[in-house]
């Protein structure tokens, strides 16, 4: 513990060696069996599942269901007074902050940084809200995030609220009905790509001289990552400028080449960037969300989302990588001269707002069945869901016979 014992690492048992796994702590439970009904890259049921959680499956009738899955509604937002050292403004930590300060939990499970390297995430359970001050800000690396659902019914909380990634939330919902918790709030990440601390760590040496000195990397929706560093600067690296090409191969594992959960969809509320047009993106999602935002009261701003531009292109053209890429990271053939040009053009006449959250989207669909017909064609039947298949059609992407998921069979118990 830490911080008046507010903020407690517990020892966590070694993961069980899998195949396609994202390491999200089921294994390294009591019953690390459990992982065969829960994890998200074996045979994943989202309508079940999202009829559970939110009441409802996604509804046809609401287009924008089928890219980012049930919600209540949309919103762009922003805290008034931003948290220092927070990712954007810090509406996550500040929600956590507020269900401690009121009582409604009695833990947060989260990621604080690893003493010897601030990139390096480790699971934590925060107690007091003066605790998720040490959380805030973004982590890089596999965490087993839900290892500490054990010790934190062990130290007999049964009120939490869990921070997590759609991996992660995907197998506590699949788990939930049997953990044995009162009552369980899910705050939801966006997450399209993950990779090895150390990967990261190569990354970081590709941006910069002194890479030891950043402290703050966001990939923004106006076509930009964005650098703050140690003394104060701050720097803005065009995406079609990033040295995506000396990056190995295998940089990016094949989990997260094949996810189908950007916006993750069974959270209670999700706190993202991508249709926020630099500020942040909520997706109120069930009842549970609602509670959550209106724990902010006045202390957040929020606004319409906007959307603009057209996806078509974009998402056309990343496929064309994709499929050239012969299963690595995407290449693109645009010659060096032209990348500043483009570049600049980009946040000003390609997809943004909604338009840029729909491409990367229907970009990660894309993905994921590129991916698993070049490495996993068995796999396509049990890990692609119906509505991936609805978001790659006008790409030209059909599935085959075998590839389309089985009929429904009679729900089993959780």
């Amino acid at each position: 513990m830490t911080d008046a014992q507010s903020v407690w690492a517990p020892p966590i048992a070694a993961p069980a060696l899998r195949g396609l796994c994202t390491d999200c702590g089921v294994s390294r439970s009591a019953t690390p069996a459990d992982c065969g009904s829960a994890c998200q890259f074996i045979a994943p049921d989202y309508p079940r599942i999202e009829a559970r959680v939110h009441g409802r499956p996604r509804d046809p009738a609401r287009p924008d269901e089928l890219f980012f899955g049930p919600f209540r509604r949309m919103l762009r937002a922003s805290l008034t007074a931003p948290k220092l050292g927070a990712q954007w403004t810090g509406i996550t930590t500040r929600i956590a902050e507020r269900l401690l300060e009121t009582g409604a939990v009695d833990a947060v499970l989260t990621m604080a940084p690893h003493p010897d390297d601030p990139w390096r995430p480790v699971p934590v359970l925060v107690t007091a809200a003066a605790g998720m001050a040490e959380c805030r800000g973004m982590r890089m690396g596999y965490a087993p995030l839900l290892a500490l659902l054990e010790p934190a019914r062990q130290a007999g909380h049964r009120r939490i609220a869990v921070i997590g990634i759609p991996c992660q939330v995907y197998a506590l919902r699949a788990l939930e009905q049997k953990l044995g918790f009162e009552r369980i709030f899910v705050i939801g990440t966006p997450c399209s790509d993950n990779t090895t601390t150390a990967n990261f760590h190569t990354f970081l040496d590709l941006l910069s001289d002194d890479p030891a000195s950043i402290t703050y990397l966001e990939f923004r929706a106006d076509y930009h990552v964005e650098l703050r560093f140690r003394d104060g600067r701050s720097k803005a690296i065009p995406f079609l400028q990033l040295p995506i090409s000396k990056l190995p191969p295998d940089f990016f594992p094949l989990t997260c080449r094949t996810c189908v959960d950007y916006t993750n969809v069974l959270a209670d509320i999700t706190v993202g960037y991508m249709a926020g047009e630099g500020e942040q993106w909520l997706l109120v999602r069930n009842e549970r969300g609602e509670e959550l935002l209106a724990l902010l009261g006045d202390e957040v701003r929020t606004a319409s989302l906007g959307s603009a531009g057209k996806r078509q292109g974009p998402v056309r053209g990343f496929l064309k990588n994709v499929a050239l890429a012969a299963g690595g990271l995407p290449v693109r053939g645009m010659p060096n001269w032209l990348r500043p040009l483009v570049g600049w053009l980009m946040p000003r006449i390609g997809p943004r707002g909604l338009e840029f959250a729909r491409a990367r989207v229907e970009m990660k669909a894309v993905e994921t069945v590129l991916h698993l017909r070049r490495q996993h064609p068995r796999r396509l039947r049990s890990m692609v869901p119906r509505h991936i298949w609805a978001l790659v059609e006008p790409y030209g992407l059909t599935p085959g016979p075998d590839e389309l998921p089985r009929p429904a069979q009679r729900p089993q118990p959780e």
